[in-house]
């Protein structure tokens, strides 16, 4: 923080008050030093003996009489004189009596008036300094308002400003969202050059939408954007808009384009923006006024009476169905642009990019770890590798290897490995479970790939198996749903033919809600059952009701009946489907269960080729 003289004074001034006080307390009762200078006290009947004894030679009075300094001398001290307190009864007549029979030196001292600087200090100087630090404060908080009054900021904007943004990261660093990086390679030609395009017409896109799920990489661009533009950039979270004060995030909007106004052209990035662009008039019991509020002052500042020429405002969410239909008309967010997880070409990408500072062995390739991520977005590769530089330093290598990344996969996908099982009932319960579920996803030719399966714990699984999942999931055939479903319930029904109906474990609980799930889409979503083609529920529920609140049947009581019987009737279709499956490769499973417990893990590649040596794998598509 920089050094001046207001700052010390507001920082110290609570130490010098604190200060004045505890001095005033411990040493303004003190009126005279010479109290001090006696060693030893000695109660007031002693001392009358004292003088009695013709041993007491001199006596001073201090504090009105109320206490005396003696200087004595006799056997009990020793024969030397000494000094000695003496605190005296309020009334004492006989006393100055006795002294001057004795004929001893006698002294009175006044009290030194002292007090009166204290009170001078106390009454004049604290006040004087307490004034003069508030004038201070009010001018330091006028000053960083930039108006009159207002001794607090609380309507001013927090955005981040930036007249040329230095984030580290440019368009070359952004990887796997090509489509959404060429968008924003055009919005920075025409902050650069915006003759080219003003030539033929066009004018500048007010807004800027970017809509995905978390990690895929949406803040990253805006830093890009920000690093290539030679623009002002101002960058201010959806959340610092709202205060508990009604009125203070309309404020802090119409602060944020006024200054974008003076520096334009420029760019506003709002990050999370449905924090404050939320539909209104929604919710239990109406809408948020202070959102609303806000979100009424942003929609007229992008596209208002006056307009904001230069100026684009660009913006990024992961829950773009909750926002205001008005903040996404054409004139307020001209485009919207989806930031989607990477396909097998944008995670090598992406994984080159992190790799940059990364030691990894030139024996590993990253095509085989882009391939074995599907689903992971820019921020999963960029954990997975770091975790995998964790593992790296752990093991004392210098490199990264392979078993590395393929643990760190394991664990961010799973959790943490836990320890190995040694009860060898339970073992082999659990390696005939996942060996199900490995053998019925081998046979079945709509079912994806196995991975590995191992019986080592990781997260609240006491076994796992993996499968290789498809490129493609956005399209998934009936015959797919139901080999997944037999997939699922492989585990289970292993159980059910090896150790009886009574063994049946606790361990196929995930998989029947999965199978569950899976059969009821078929039949209420997809049109995938006798009932006919028909979506009879939502794909989700209201996001402004409380959860299951906003799921009410839109259909009849004769309707759900039939819904129930069609459900049970996939699933028990797939499960006798799955009994002869098992019960036909019964010697396969016994061997590979074996096999399973001596090494506790067995890759894919492995897998099917012990499969193979007693039947046939079809021909995955």
């Amino acid at each position: 923080m920089k050094f001046s003289w207001k700052n010390l004074l507001l920082w110290s001034l609570p130490l010098i008050v604190i200060s004045f006080f505890i001095w005033q307390g411990l040493f303004a009762p003190i009126t005279n030093d010479n109290n001090n200078i006696a060693n030893s006290r000695m109660t007031y009947g002693r001392f009358l003996e004292y003088i009695d004894m013709g041993w007491v030679k001199k006596v001073d009075l201090y504090e009105n009489g109320h206490t005396a300094i003696i200087e004595a001398v006799g056997p009990e001290l020793g024969n030397r004189i000494q000094k000695i307190r003496v605190e005296l009864p309020i009334t004492a007549p006989e006393l100055i009596t006795k002294i001057k029979n004795q004929g001893i030196d006698l002294d009175a001292h006044p009290i030194k008036n002292n007090t009166a600087i204290w009170n001078l200090i106390g009454n004049l100087f604290f006040p004087l300094l307490l004034i003069t630090s508030l004038i201070l404060l009010f001018r330091r908080s006028n000053n960083s308002t930039g108006g009159p009054g207002q001794a607090m900021s609380f309507g001013k904007s927090k955005a981040l400003f930036q007249i040329e943004a230095k984030t580290g990261v440019i368009f070359d660093d952004v990887a796997g969202i090509d489509e959404a990086k060429e968008e924003f390679e055009e919005i920075v030609t025409f902050l650069k050059k915006p003759e080219y395009f003003t030539a033929v017409g066009a004018r500048i896109p007010k807004g800027v939408l970017l809509i995905g799920p978390p990690g895929t990489g949406k803040t990253l661009l805006a830093k890009a954007i920000a690093g290539e533009a030679n623009v002002p950039f101002f960058s201010i979270s959806g959340s610092e808009f709202v205060e508990m004060f009604v009125g203070v995030g309309a404020s802090r909007v119409r602060d944020l384009f006024k200054k974008a106004k003076e520096n334009a052209p420029c760019i506003i990035f709002i990050d999370e923006i449905d924090a404050v662009g939320r539909q209104r008039g929604t919710g239990i019991g109406g809408g948020n006024d202070e959102r609303e509020q806000t979100l009424n002052q942003l929609l007229t500042e992008m596209d208002g009476f006056e307009g904001n020429t230069g100026i684009i405002v660009i913006a990024a969410t992961n829950r773009a169905d909750i926002l205001d239909s008005a903040l996404l008309r054409p004139g307020r967010f001209d485009r919207q642009v989806n930031v989607d997880i990477p396909d097998f070409k944008g995670r090598l990408e992406i994984l080159n990019v992190h790799a940059r500072n990364k030691k990894i062995d030139p024996k590993v390739s990253l095509s085989i770890i882009a391939r074995r991520t599907p689903g992971f977005s820019g921020a999963d590769l960029a954990n997975l590798l770091n975790e995998a530089a964790i593992l790296t330093a752990k093991a004392r290598k210098n490199q990264m290897t392979l078993q590395e990344i393929d643990k760190a996969i394991d664990r961010i996908i799973a959790g943490m490995e836990g320890t190995a099982l040694v009860d060898s009932k339970s073992k082999r319960l659990i390696a005939y479970h996942e060996v199900g579920h490995a053998i019925i996803g081998t046979l079945l030719e709509d079912h994806e790939n196995v991975q590995k399966v191992t019986l080592i714990p990781r997260g609240q699984a006491r076994g796992l198996t993996w499968f290789t999942p498809s490129e493609d999931q956005s399209l998934i055939s009936r015959s797919q749903i139901k080999a997944r479903i037999m997939g699922a319930l492989g585990g289970r029904v292993a159980e059910e033919i090896v150790f009886g109906e009574s063994e049946i474990t606790t361990g196929a609980s995930n998989d029947l809600q999965q199978v569950t799930s899976m059969a009821r889409q078929m039949v209420t979503r997809f049109g995938m059952s006798q009932i006919g083609p028909l979506s009879l529920e939502n794909e989700g529920s209201n996001p402004f009701l409380g959860r299951g609140m906003g799921n009410s049947n839109e259909y009849s009581d004769e309707i759900a009946v039939k819904i129930d019987q069609q459900v049970k009737y996939i699933v028990e279709e797939c499960y006798n489907k799955t009994i002869e499956m098992i019960k036909n490769n019964r010697i396969i499973i016994d061997k590979l269960v074996d096999i399973l417990i001596e090494k506790e893990t067995i890759e894919g590649e492995e897998f099917r080729r012990i499969i193979e040596q007693y039947t046939e794998i079809p021909t995955k598509a």
